[in-house]
């Protein structure tokens, strides 16, 4: 859930970490160039991959364009669920957590189901796993509005516990239609729930990060959830998660430039 399984990741763009690249300067410490959204998040979280230097790209990379009429099939999906009592998890929570983020994103995150904070604001990863995911997302070069976030349940679970296979069950179908309506080149798992009820199979997510699996056509990246990074916050484990988002975000330029 945001709240429960938990990772960063995220990486620079490819190519980035490891070089002799530079941040530029002004004499009294301030950037001369308008440093885009995200980067010194990026910066962040590659300092603690131990990356001592970075390169500002001078073109911007690149940036979702939505489809004509694009939110459109997106907002049809939120109207058919409505004030949704299909379950009981309508019973305990504050608000439905549809979901956030571009609605003809390349790229989308599916994690586990909202946490405490997510209920109270309404929003995916709001929390300290969904600061973490912003830092990932980042790290790849892109922001939050670029990629499309969403959850296997919409509702928070009570004491933060896995969704039941009834609750799953009842909820599928609209994150389905979501994924149709958006249209993403490719998609990440964050954890084992979410790649488990994706793949239709048992998944430890220990052993199955980093692979790149399938749902319905498209690419699927496995990777350890926002929440599970917080957790064990290794520089092994951020090495690995940085690894698998460089991979996706690779394929995903690919497919557009294809």
């Amino acid at each position: 859930m945001a709240g429960h399984e938990q990772v960063p990741g995220g990486g620079a763009s490819p190519g980035s970490s490891g070089g002799s690249a530079f941040l530029r300067g002004s004499r009294d410490g301030g950037m001369t160039d308008p440093v885009r959204p995200g980067v010194l998040e990026q910066i962040r979280f590659l300092h603690e991959l131990g990356v001592d230097a970075l390169r500002l790209p001078g073109i911007p990379g690149p940036v979702v364009t939505a489809k004509a009429g694009a939110a459109g099939p997106l907002e049809a999906v939120r109207r058919d669920l409505g004030p949704c009592t299909r379950c009981a998890l309508s019973e305990g929570r504050k608000n439905i957590v549809f979901g956030v983020g571009h609605p003809s994103a390349r790229l989308m995150f599916i994690g586990e189901g909202p946490g405490e904070e997510e209920d109270r604001q309404g929003e995916p990863f709001v929390g300290r796993a969904g600061k973490l995911l912003d830092r990932m997302i980042a790290a790849i070069g892109l922001s939050r509005e670029q990629v499309y976030i969403a959850n296997i349940v919409k509702c928070r679970p009570p004491g933060n516990r896995n969704p039941h296979d009834d609750e799953i069950a009842t909820c599928f179908g609209f994150l389905v239609a979501q994924i149709e309506a958006i249209q993403p080149q490719a998609l990440v798992a964050l954890g084992k729930v979410a790649a488990s009820v994706l793949l239709q199979e048992p998944i430890a997510i220990t052993r199955a990060r980093g692979q790149m699996r399938e749902f319905r056509g498209i690419p699927l990246m496995l990777t350890f959830h926002p929440a599970y990074l917080l957790r064990q916050y290794t520089r092994q484990n951020r090495q690995a998660v940085y690894d698998d988002l460089r991979q996706v975000k690779a394929l995903v330029d690919q497919a557009g430039s294809g």
